[in-house]
């Protein structure tokens, strides 16, 4: 049944990318312009890529990828959406970044490369379009040489429980645990956009808790350097939260104490 689900995602996504492209979301023209697309955390976290390779997971239309591109990396995208794939190249190829870009499930990635990278990177919003969480560490574990090192960035899993709708006070609308069953939602709309009209309105998504997360990257054999959380998001998740100028979200009261993301740096022994 997951294929199915995750098709029926994958047919979403791909009539989101012309509506993500022209968002202030993601602000094309600023990236054209020689803009990134990067929050601090991860740029700190990750640190110095000149001179590396690096495979980013679930790209999305690749203005991460290019990103790090940018910084110096030799770069490689990967998203399951074919009309994300190929903006990204007409992307690339527009502003004269040197990237490739690989349609494919990333569970299915070790069908169509078999290269392995000094960094696999992935962030913001991708864990819950995956119904197996073995089968992705065992491709980040596979993508990976000896010594080089995974880094995500991502909604904390308790994060993902807040009603967003709930403008008094915090409160729990979505399981923390699930039993490996994928949520439906019917969704008119996009986070870029609320009021675009979509055919493809259905969607389906995995709950994976911090332990299943990190359980997982330990059982593909790589070592957890780090698990950080932080009292930040990277969207307006709650009415209540305010952006910063770094680009993150905060509660505007600060006794609300809350886990809105996490990273996570694990490398594989050499």
């Amino acid at each position: 049944m997951s294929r199915e689900q995750m098709e029926a995602n994958r047919r979403r996504w791909d009539e989101l990318v012309p509506i993500h492209a022209e968002s202030r979301f993601y602000d094309l023209e600023g990236f054209k312009q020689g803009g990134s697309s990067l929050l601090p955390v991860e740029r700190d976290e990750v640190g110095k890529v000149d001179g590396s390779t690096l495979l980013h997971l679930q790209c999305h239309f690749g203005l991460d990828t290019l990103s790090w591109a940018r910084l110096g990396a030799t770069v490689t995208g990967v998203d399951y959406s074919g009309e994300a794939i190929n903006l990204a190249r007409r992307i690339a190829e527009e502003v004269g970044i040197d990237a490739r870009f690989i349609e494919s499930n990333i569970l299915a990635l070790d069908s169509v490369l078999e290269e392995k990278f000094d960094i696999v990177f992935t962030s913001y919003g991708v864990l819950c379009w995956l119904p197996d969480l073995k089968a992705w560490a065992r491709t980040i574990a596979t993508h990976l040489k000896d010594g080089g090192f995974f880094y995500i960035v991502e909604d904390h899993p308790l994060a993902s429980t807040i009603d967003e709708g709930m403008m008094d006070r915090i409160c729990m609308a979505y399981p923390y645990f699930s039993g490996g069953e994928a949520l439906k939602f019917e969704l008119q709309g996009t986070y870029t956009d609320r009021s675009a009209q979509l055919i493809n309105n259905s969607s389906f998504e995995w709950v994976h808790p911090l332990g299943e997360i990190v359980n997982s990257l330990l059982e593909a054999g790589l070592k957890i350097e780090y698990l950080h959380e932080f009292p930040f998001g990277f969207f307006q998740r709650h009415p209540r939260m305010t952006k910063r100028p770094d680009g993150t979200w905060h509660f505007d009261d600060p006794s609300i104490s809350f886990p809105l993301m996490f990273s996570i740096k694990a490398r594989k022994r050499g």
